[in-house]
């Protein structure tokens, strides 16, 4: 992953390389104050986010990166007088968070960042047991909150990522890669790895950023007890679907290879079929159009937006 593969990763801002970087072992104060918060559409839970994020233990203040919201929400962003970036249409969860995260490496100088969608709910004493954790744990390049479900987030070679078993620790657990929901990130570790991969588009891309930070050292994990909560699915289910389906080919092709992904391709084709002849066993994010294409992309390792008749 690195040298060649790591600058090709869209996204990665080789201005990074020049910024202020850290033993990443020696904490700052504060050690994080910035909270990157990605927007699309939801202004009104935007800002309880962002007063959810003020009132944390550090307090910490929000970069809102909007994602090409309507005039209605953008506007309640920009009365709000927000730090703000438009990027003027929906770029995804990480071109957009990518976006924060560069103007973070360049403007500030904290170990860490936070990276949150507009509708993470932290509970008041999130960050604090985050910063708690970590002060035990001596090479931590990612981690995240604890979304309730009691499962440890896990990539399976031949399924791709996953809720696996916990290991029914209390604080810090390692796992494979940080729950979107609510994570932090080193600023060593962004430095050394790369920012989000934008052929992820949405859904994924996490998935990605923890692989990429272990091979190369990193620990990454979750705190149990740090809770936060994403209540709401503001994307149509073909596009989440899609999304699902051909990022789980592209992550398996580019860290397992192609072998694990044309297996996960002919399960997806199996599942599909399933649906077609017995509705009733469809999950909840389901639609055939956009499977058939999924599949078809993933294994042509079609990557970036979804396709405009899915939206």
């Amino acid at each position: 992953m690195r040298g060649g593969r790591r600058r090709e990763i869209a996204g990665w801002d080789h201005a990074a390389r020049s910024a202020r970087t850290h033993d990443p072992t020696a904490p700052l104060t504060p050690p994080v104050r910035t909270a990157v918060v990605v927007h699309w559409n939801q202004a009104e839970r935007a800002l309880s986010t962002v007063a959810a994020l003020a009132a944390q233990d550090p307090p910490l203040e929000a970069l809102v990166v909007d994602n090409g919201s309507n005039p209605e929400h953008l506007g309640l962003l920009r009365d709000a007088g927000l730090p703000l970036i438009e990027l003027g249409h929906n770029c995804g969860f990480g071109p957009a968070a990518n976006a924060g995260l560069r103007w973070w490496l360049r403007e500030r100088d904290d170990e860490w960042v936070a990276v949150v969608p507009h509708d993470a709910e932290p509970a008041p004493d999130t960050m604090r047991r985050l910063l708690d954790a970590l002060e035990a744990e001596r090479r931590v390049g990612l981690v995240s909150a604890d979304v309730g479900d009691q499962a440890r987030p896990i990539v399976d070679p031949y399924l791709g990522a996953l809720p696996g078993r916990a290991l029914g620790h209390t604080g810090w657990e390692p796992a494979d890669f940080p729950h979107g929901t609510m994570l932090l990130a080193r600023r060593a570790c962004l430095v050394d790895i790369g920012l989000f991969d934008e052929v992820f588009f949405a859904y994924g891309e996490e998935a990605d950023l923890g692989l990429r930070a272990r091979r190369l050292g990193w620990q990454v994990g979750i705190v149990r007890g740090a809770m936060v909560t994403n209540p709401t699915m503001s994307s149509a289910t073909a596009v989440v679907d899609y999304l699902k389906q051909r990022n789980t080919l592209l992550l398996l092709r580019r860290h397992f290879g192609r072998w694990p992904a044309t297996m996960r391709a002919i399960m997806g084709g199996m599942q599909l079929l399933r649906g077609l002849a017995f509705p009733r066993s469809r999950p909840p994010w389901f639609s055939v159009q956009a499977r058939r294409r999924a599949l078809w992309d993933g294994l042509r390792g079609r990557g970036g937006p979804p396709p405009p008749g899915l939206w």
